[in-house]
């Protein structure tokens, strides 16, 4: 049985999160005769001695362990002869700022595994933080919303809400949104901002995660085709959501009918025409996956156009949660950081400005947002995982990775063994 150790995050000072919780130890250690370290650390959620009192050894350096597992990209210094390591390694796709990393652990003869590919037998990821990325990405919006409207000197409830990473715990900020809806349903928003209206993109577990968020709001769903009518004539004291599927987003050029599948092998065909619905949204939450063979939802001649006139427009804030950099959104310059997690972008020249004064939307692009929620992310993340664990310290990595013994979740996550590129991502080799 191997020794594993969890290491100390060291890619942001936000970063609080862990792999498993001090309970994901202890229920853990029941069923396995092996050893769990733990690099110490000041900043993660769950302090030390709660691992140690669960039965985790600190242990000062992790590399002392075979097999080292941790959250997010580990530094070229990070890495030792032969090791394991399991964390988000962001490679998969050939991303240039980790081929580094990656050729460094080949060097080494490492094996690499990376939660992003731990699927069932129909490919569906089993160990994720998404869902916690919409719910920070949700109410750091709302709150963003509220700083807007109130540099404008427009009172509302929202500008109760604080940003995610101030609340404890999710139901501490559920309770303070709920708090909000009541505040909405008895006095309503004022007729210079309402009704208010958000549009969310996609349907996924990261929208899943911000619509828990929505709904503790007085929340009415409408549909795309309804958005008119309701900003002119919509209840004060309701708030509204539509959500946005790609059929929504993109036609085909050549205006035949809209099929899923052709969109996404494709997406050459198709064009954007969700601008349409921008003049009658409050706010924008973006959940949706994009990569750049898709159109943009948003460019910046779409919102040159609606920031062009004397008015100021209905939308105020964007929550680009898949921060995807000079992607689906064209406002979505750069990411930020938690203590400092909006810009304004000006559609007019295309700079941006930290803070929430200034014409053109407010955007929140943070790249991280699950470490805003770090305790209730760490429980569920840890809670995904831990089945996984007594099978990862008892392969045998002296033996091919087919003889391993490693659960079959695992084997297919492995992006290299012992040194080497497994065959489903051979083609790395040409991105190093």
């Amino acid at each position: 049985m191997n020794t594993l150790c969890i290491r100390h995050e060291t890619k942001s000072p936000w970063e609080r999160r862990a792999p498993l919780a001090p309970i994901h130890i202890e229920q853990i250690l029941k069923t396995t005769n092996g050893t769990i370290g733990l690099q110490p650390s000041e900043t993660r959620i769950f302090p030390d001695d709660e691992y140690t009192a669960a039965g985790a050894t600190l242990q000062r350096e992790p590399n002392d362990a075979p097999i080292i597992i941790g959250v997010k990209e580990m530094p070229l210094d990070a890495f030792a002869d032969g090791r394991t390591y399991l964390f988000f390694s962001h490679t998969m796709k050939g991303q240039a700022a980790n081929m580094p990393a990656l050729k460094r652990l080949l060097d080494l003869g490492c094996t690499l595994i990376d939660y992003e590919l731990i699927t069932d037998d129909a490919g569906r990821r089993l160990v994720a933080f998404g869902p916690f990325a919409g719910v920070a990405g949700a109410i750091d919006t709302i709150w963003t919303l509220g700083q807007r409207l109130d540099h404008e000197g427009i009172a509302t409830p929202f500008n109760e809400i604080t940003a995610a990473h101030q609340y404890g715990t999710i139901a501490d900020a559920e309770a303070a949104l709920r708090h909000v809806g009541k505040q909405i349903q008895h006095e309503g928003v004022p007729p210079a901002v309402g009704p208010v209206i958000i549009g969310v993109l996609g349907y996924g577990g990261v929208a899943r995660g911000a619509n828990r968020m929505l709904d503790c709001l007085p929340v009415e769903d409408i549909a795309p085709d309804q958005l008119q009518s309701i900003a002119q004539n919509g209840d004060l004291q309701k708030v509204y959501r539509c959500v946005f599927r790609e059929e929504h987003l993109v036609r085909r050029r050549d205006g035949s009918a809209f099929v899923l599948n052709d969109y996404y092998e494709q997406p050459e065909l198709f064009e954007p025409i969700f601008a349409r619905h921008l003049p009658h949204l409050t706010m924008l939450i973006n959940c949706i996956y994009w990569d750049e063979r898709y159109p943009r939802f948003v460019t910046r001649g779409d919102l040159t156009h609606l920031f062009n006139g004397n008015t100021t427009p209905r939308l105020r804030t964007i929550g680009d949660i898949t921060c995807d950099v000079n992607g689906s959104l064209a406002c979505t310059t750069h990411a930020t950081t938690p203590d400092a997690p909006v810009y304004v972008y000006d559609p007019q020249t295309g700079n941006t400005h930290e803070g929430v004064a200034g014409n053109g939307p407010v955007v929140l692009a943070v790249d991280f947002l699950p470490c805003e929620v770090p305790y209730d992310a760490t429980l569920s993340f840890g809670e995904a995982l831990r089945p996984f664990i007594p099978g990862l310290m008892a392969a045998d990595f002296s033996k091919t990775l087919d003889d391993s013994g490693l659960p079959p979740e695992l084997a297919r996550a492995v992006i290299a063994y012992r040194g080497e590129l497994t065959p489903r991502f051979q083609f790395l080799s040409r991105h190093l």
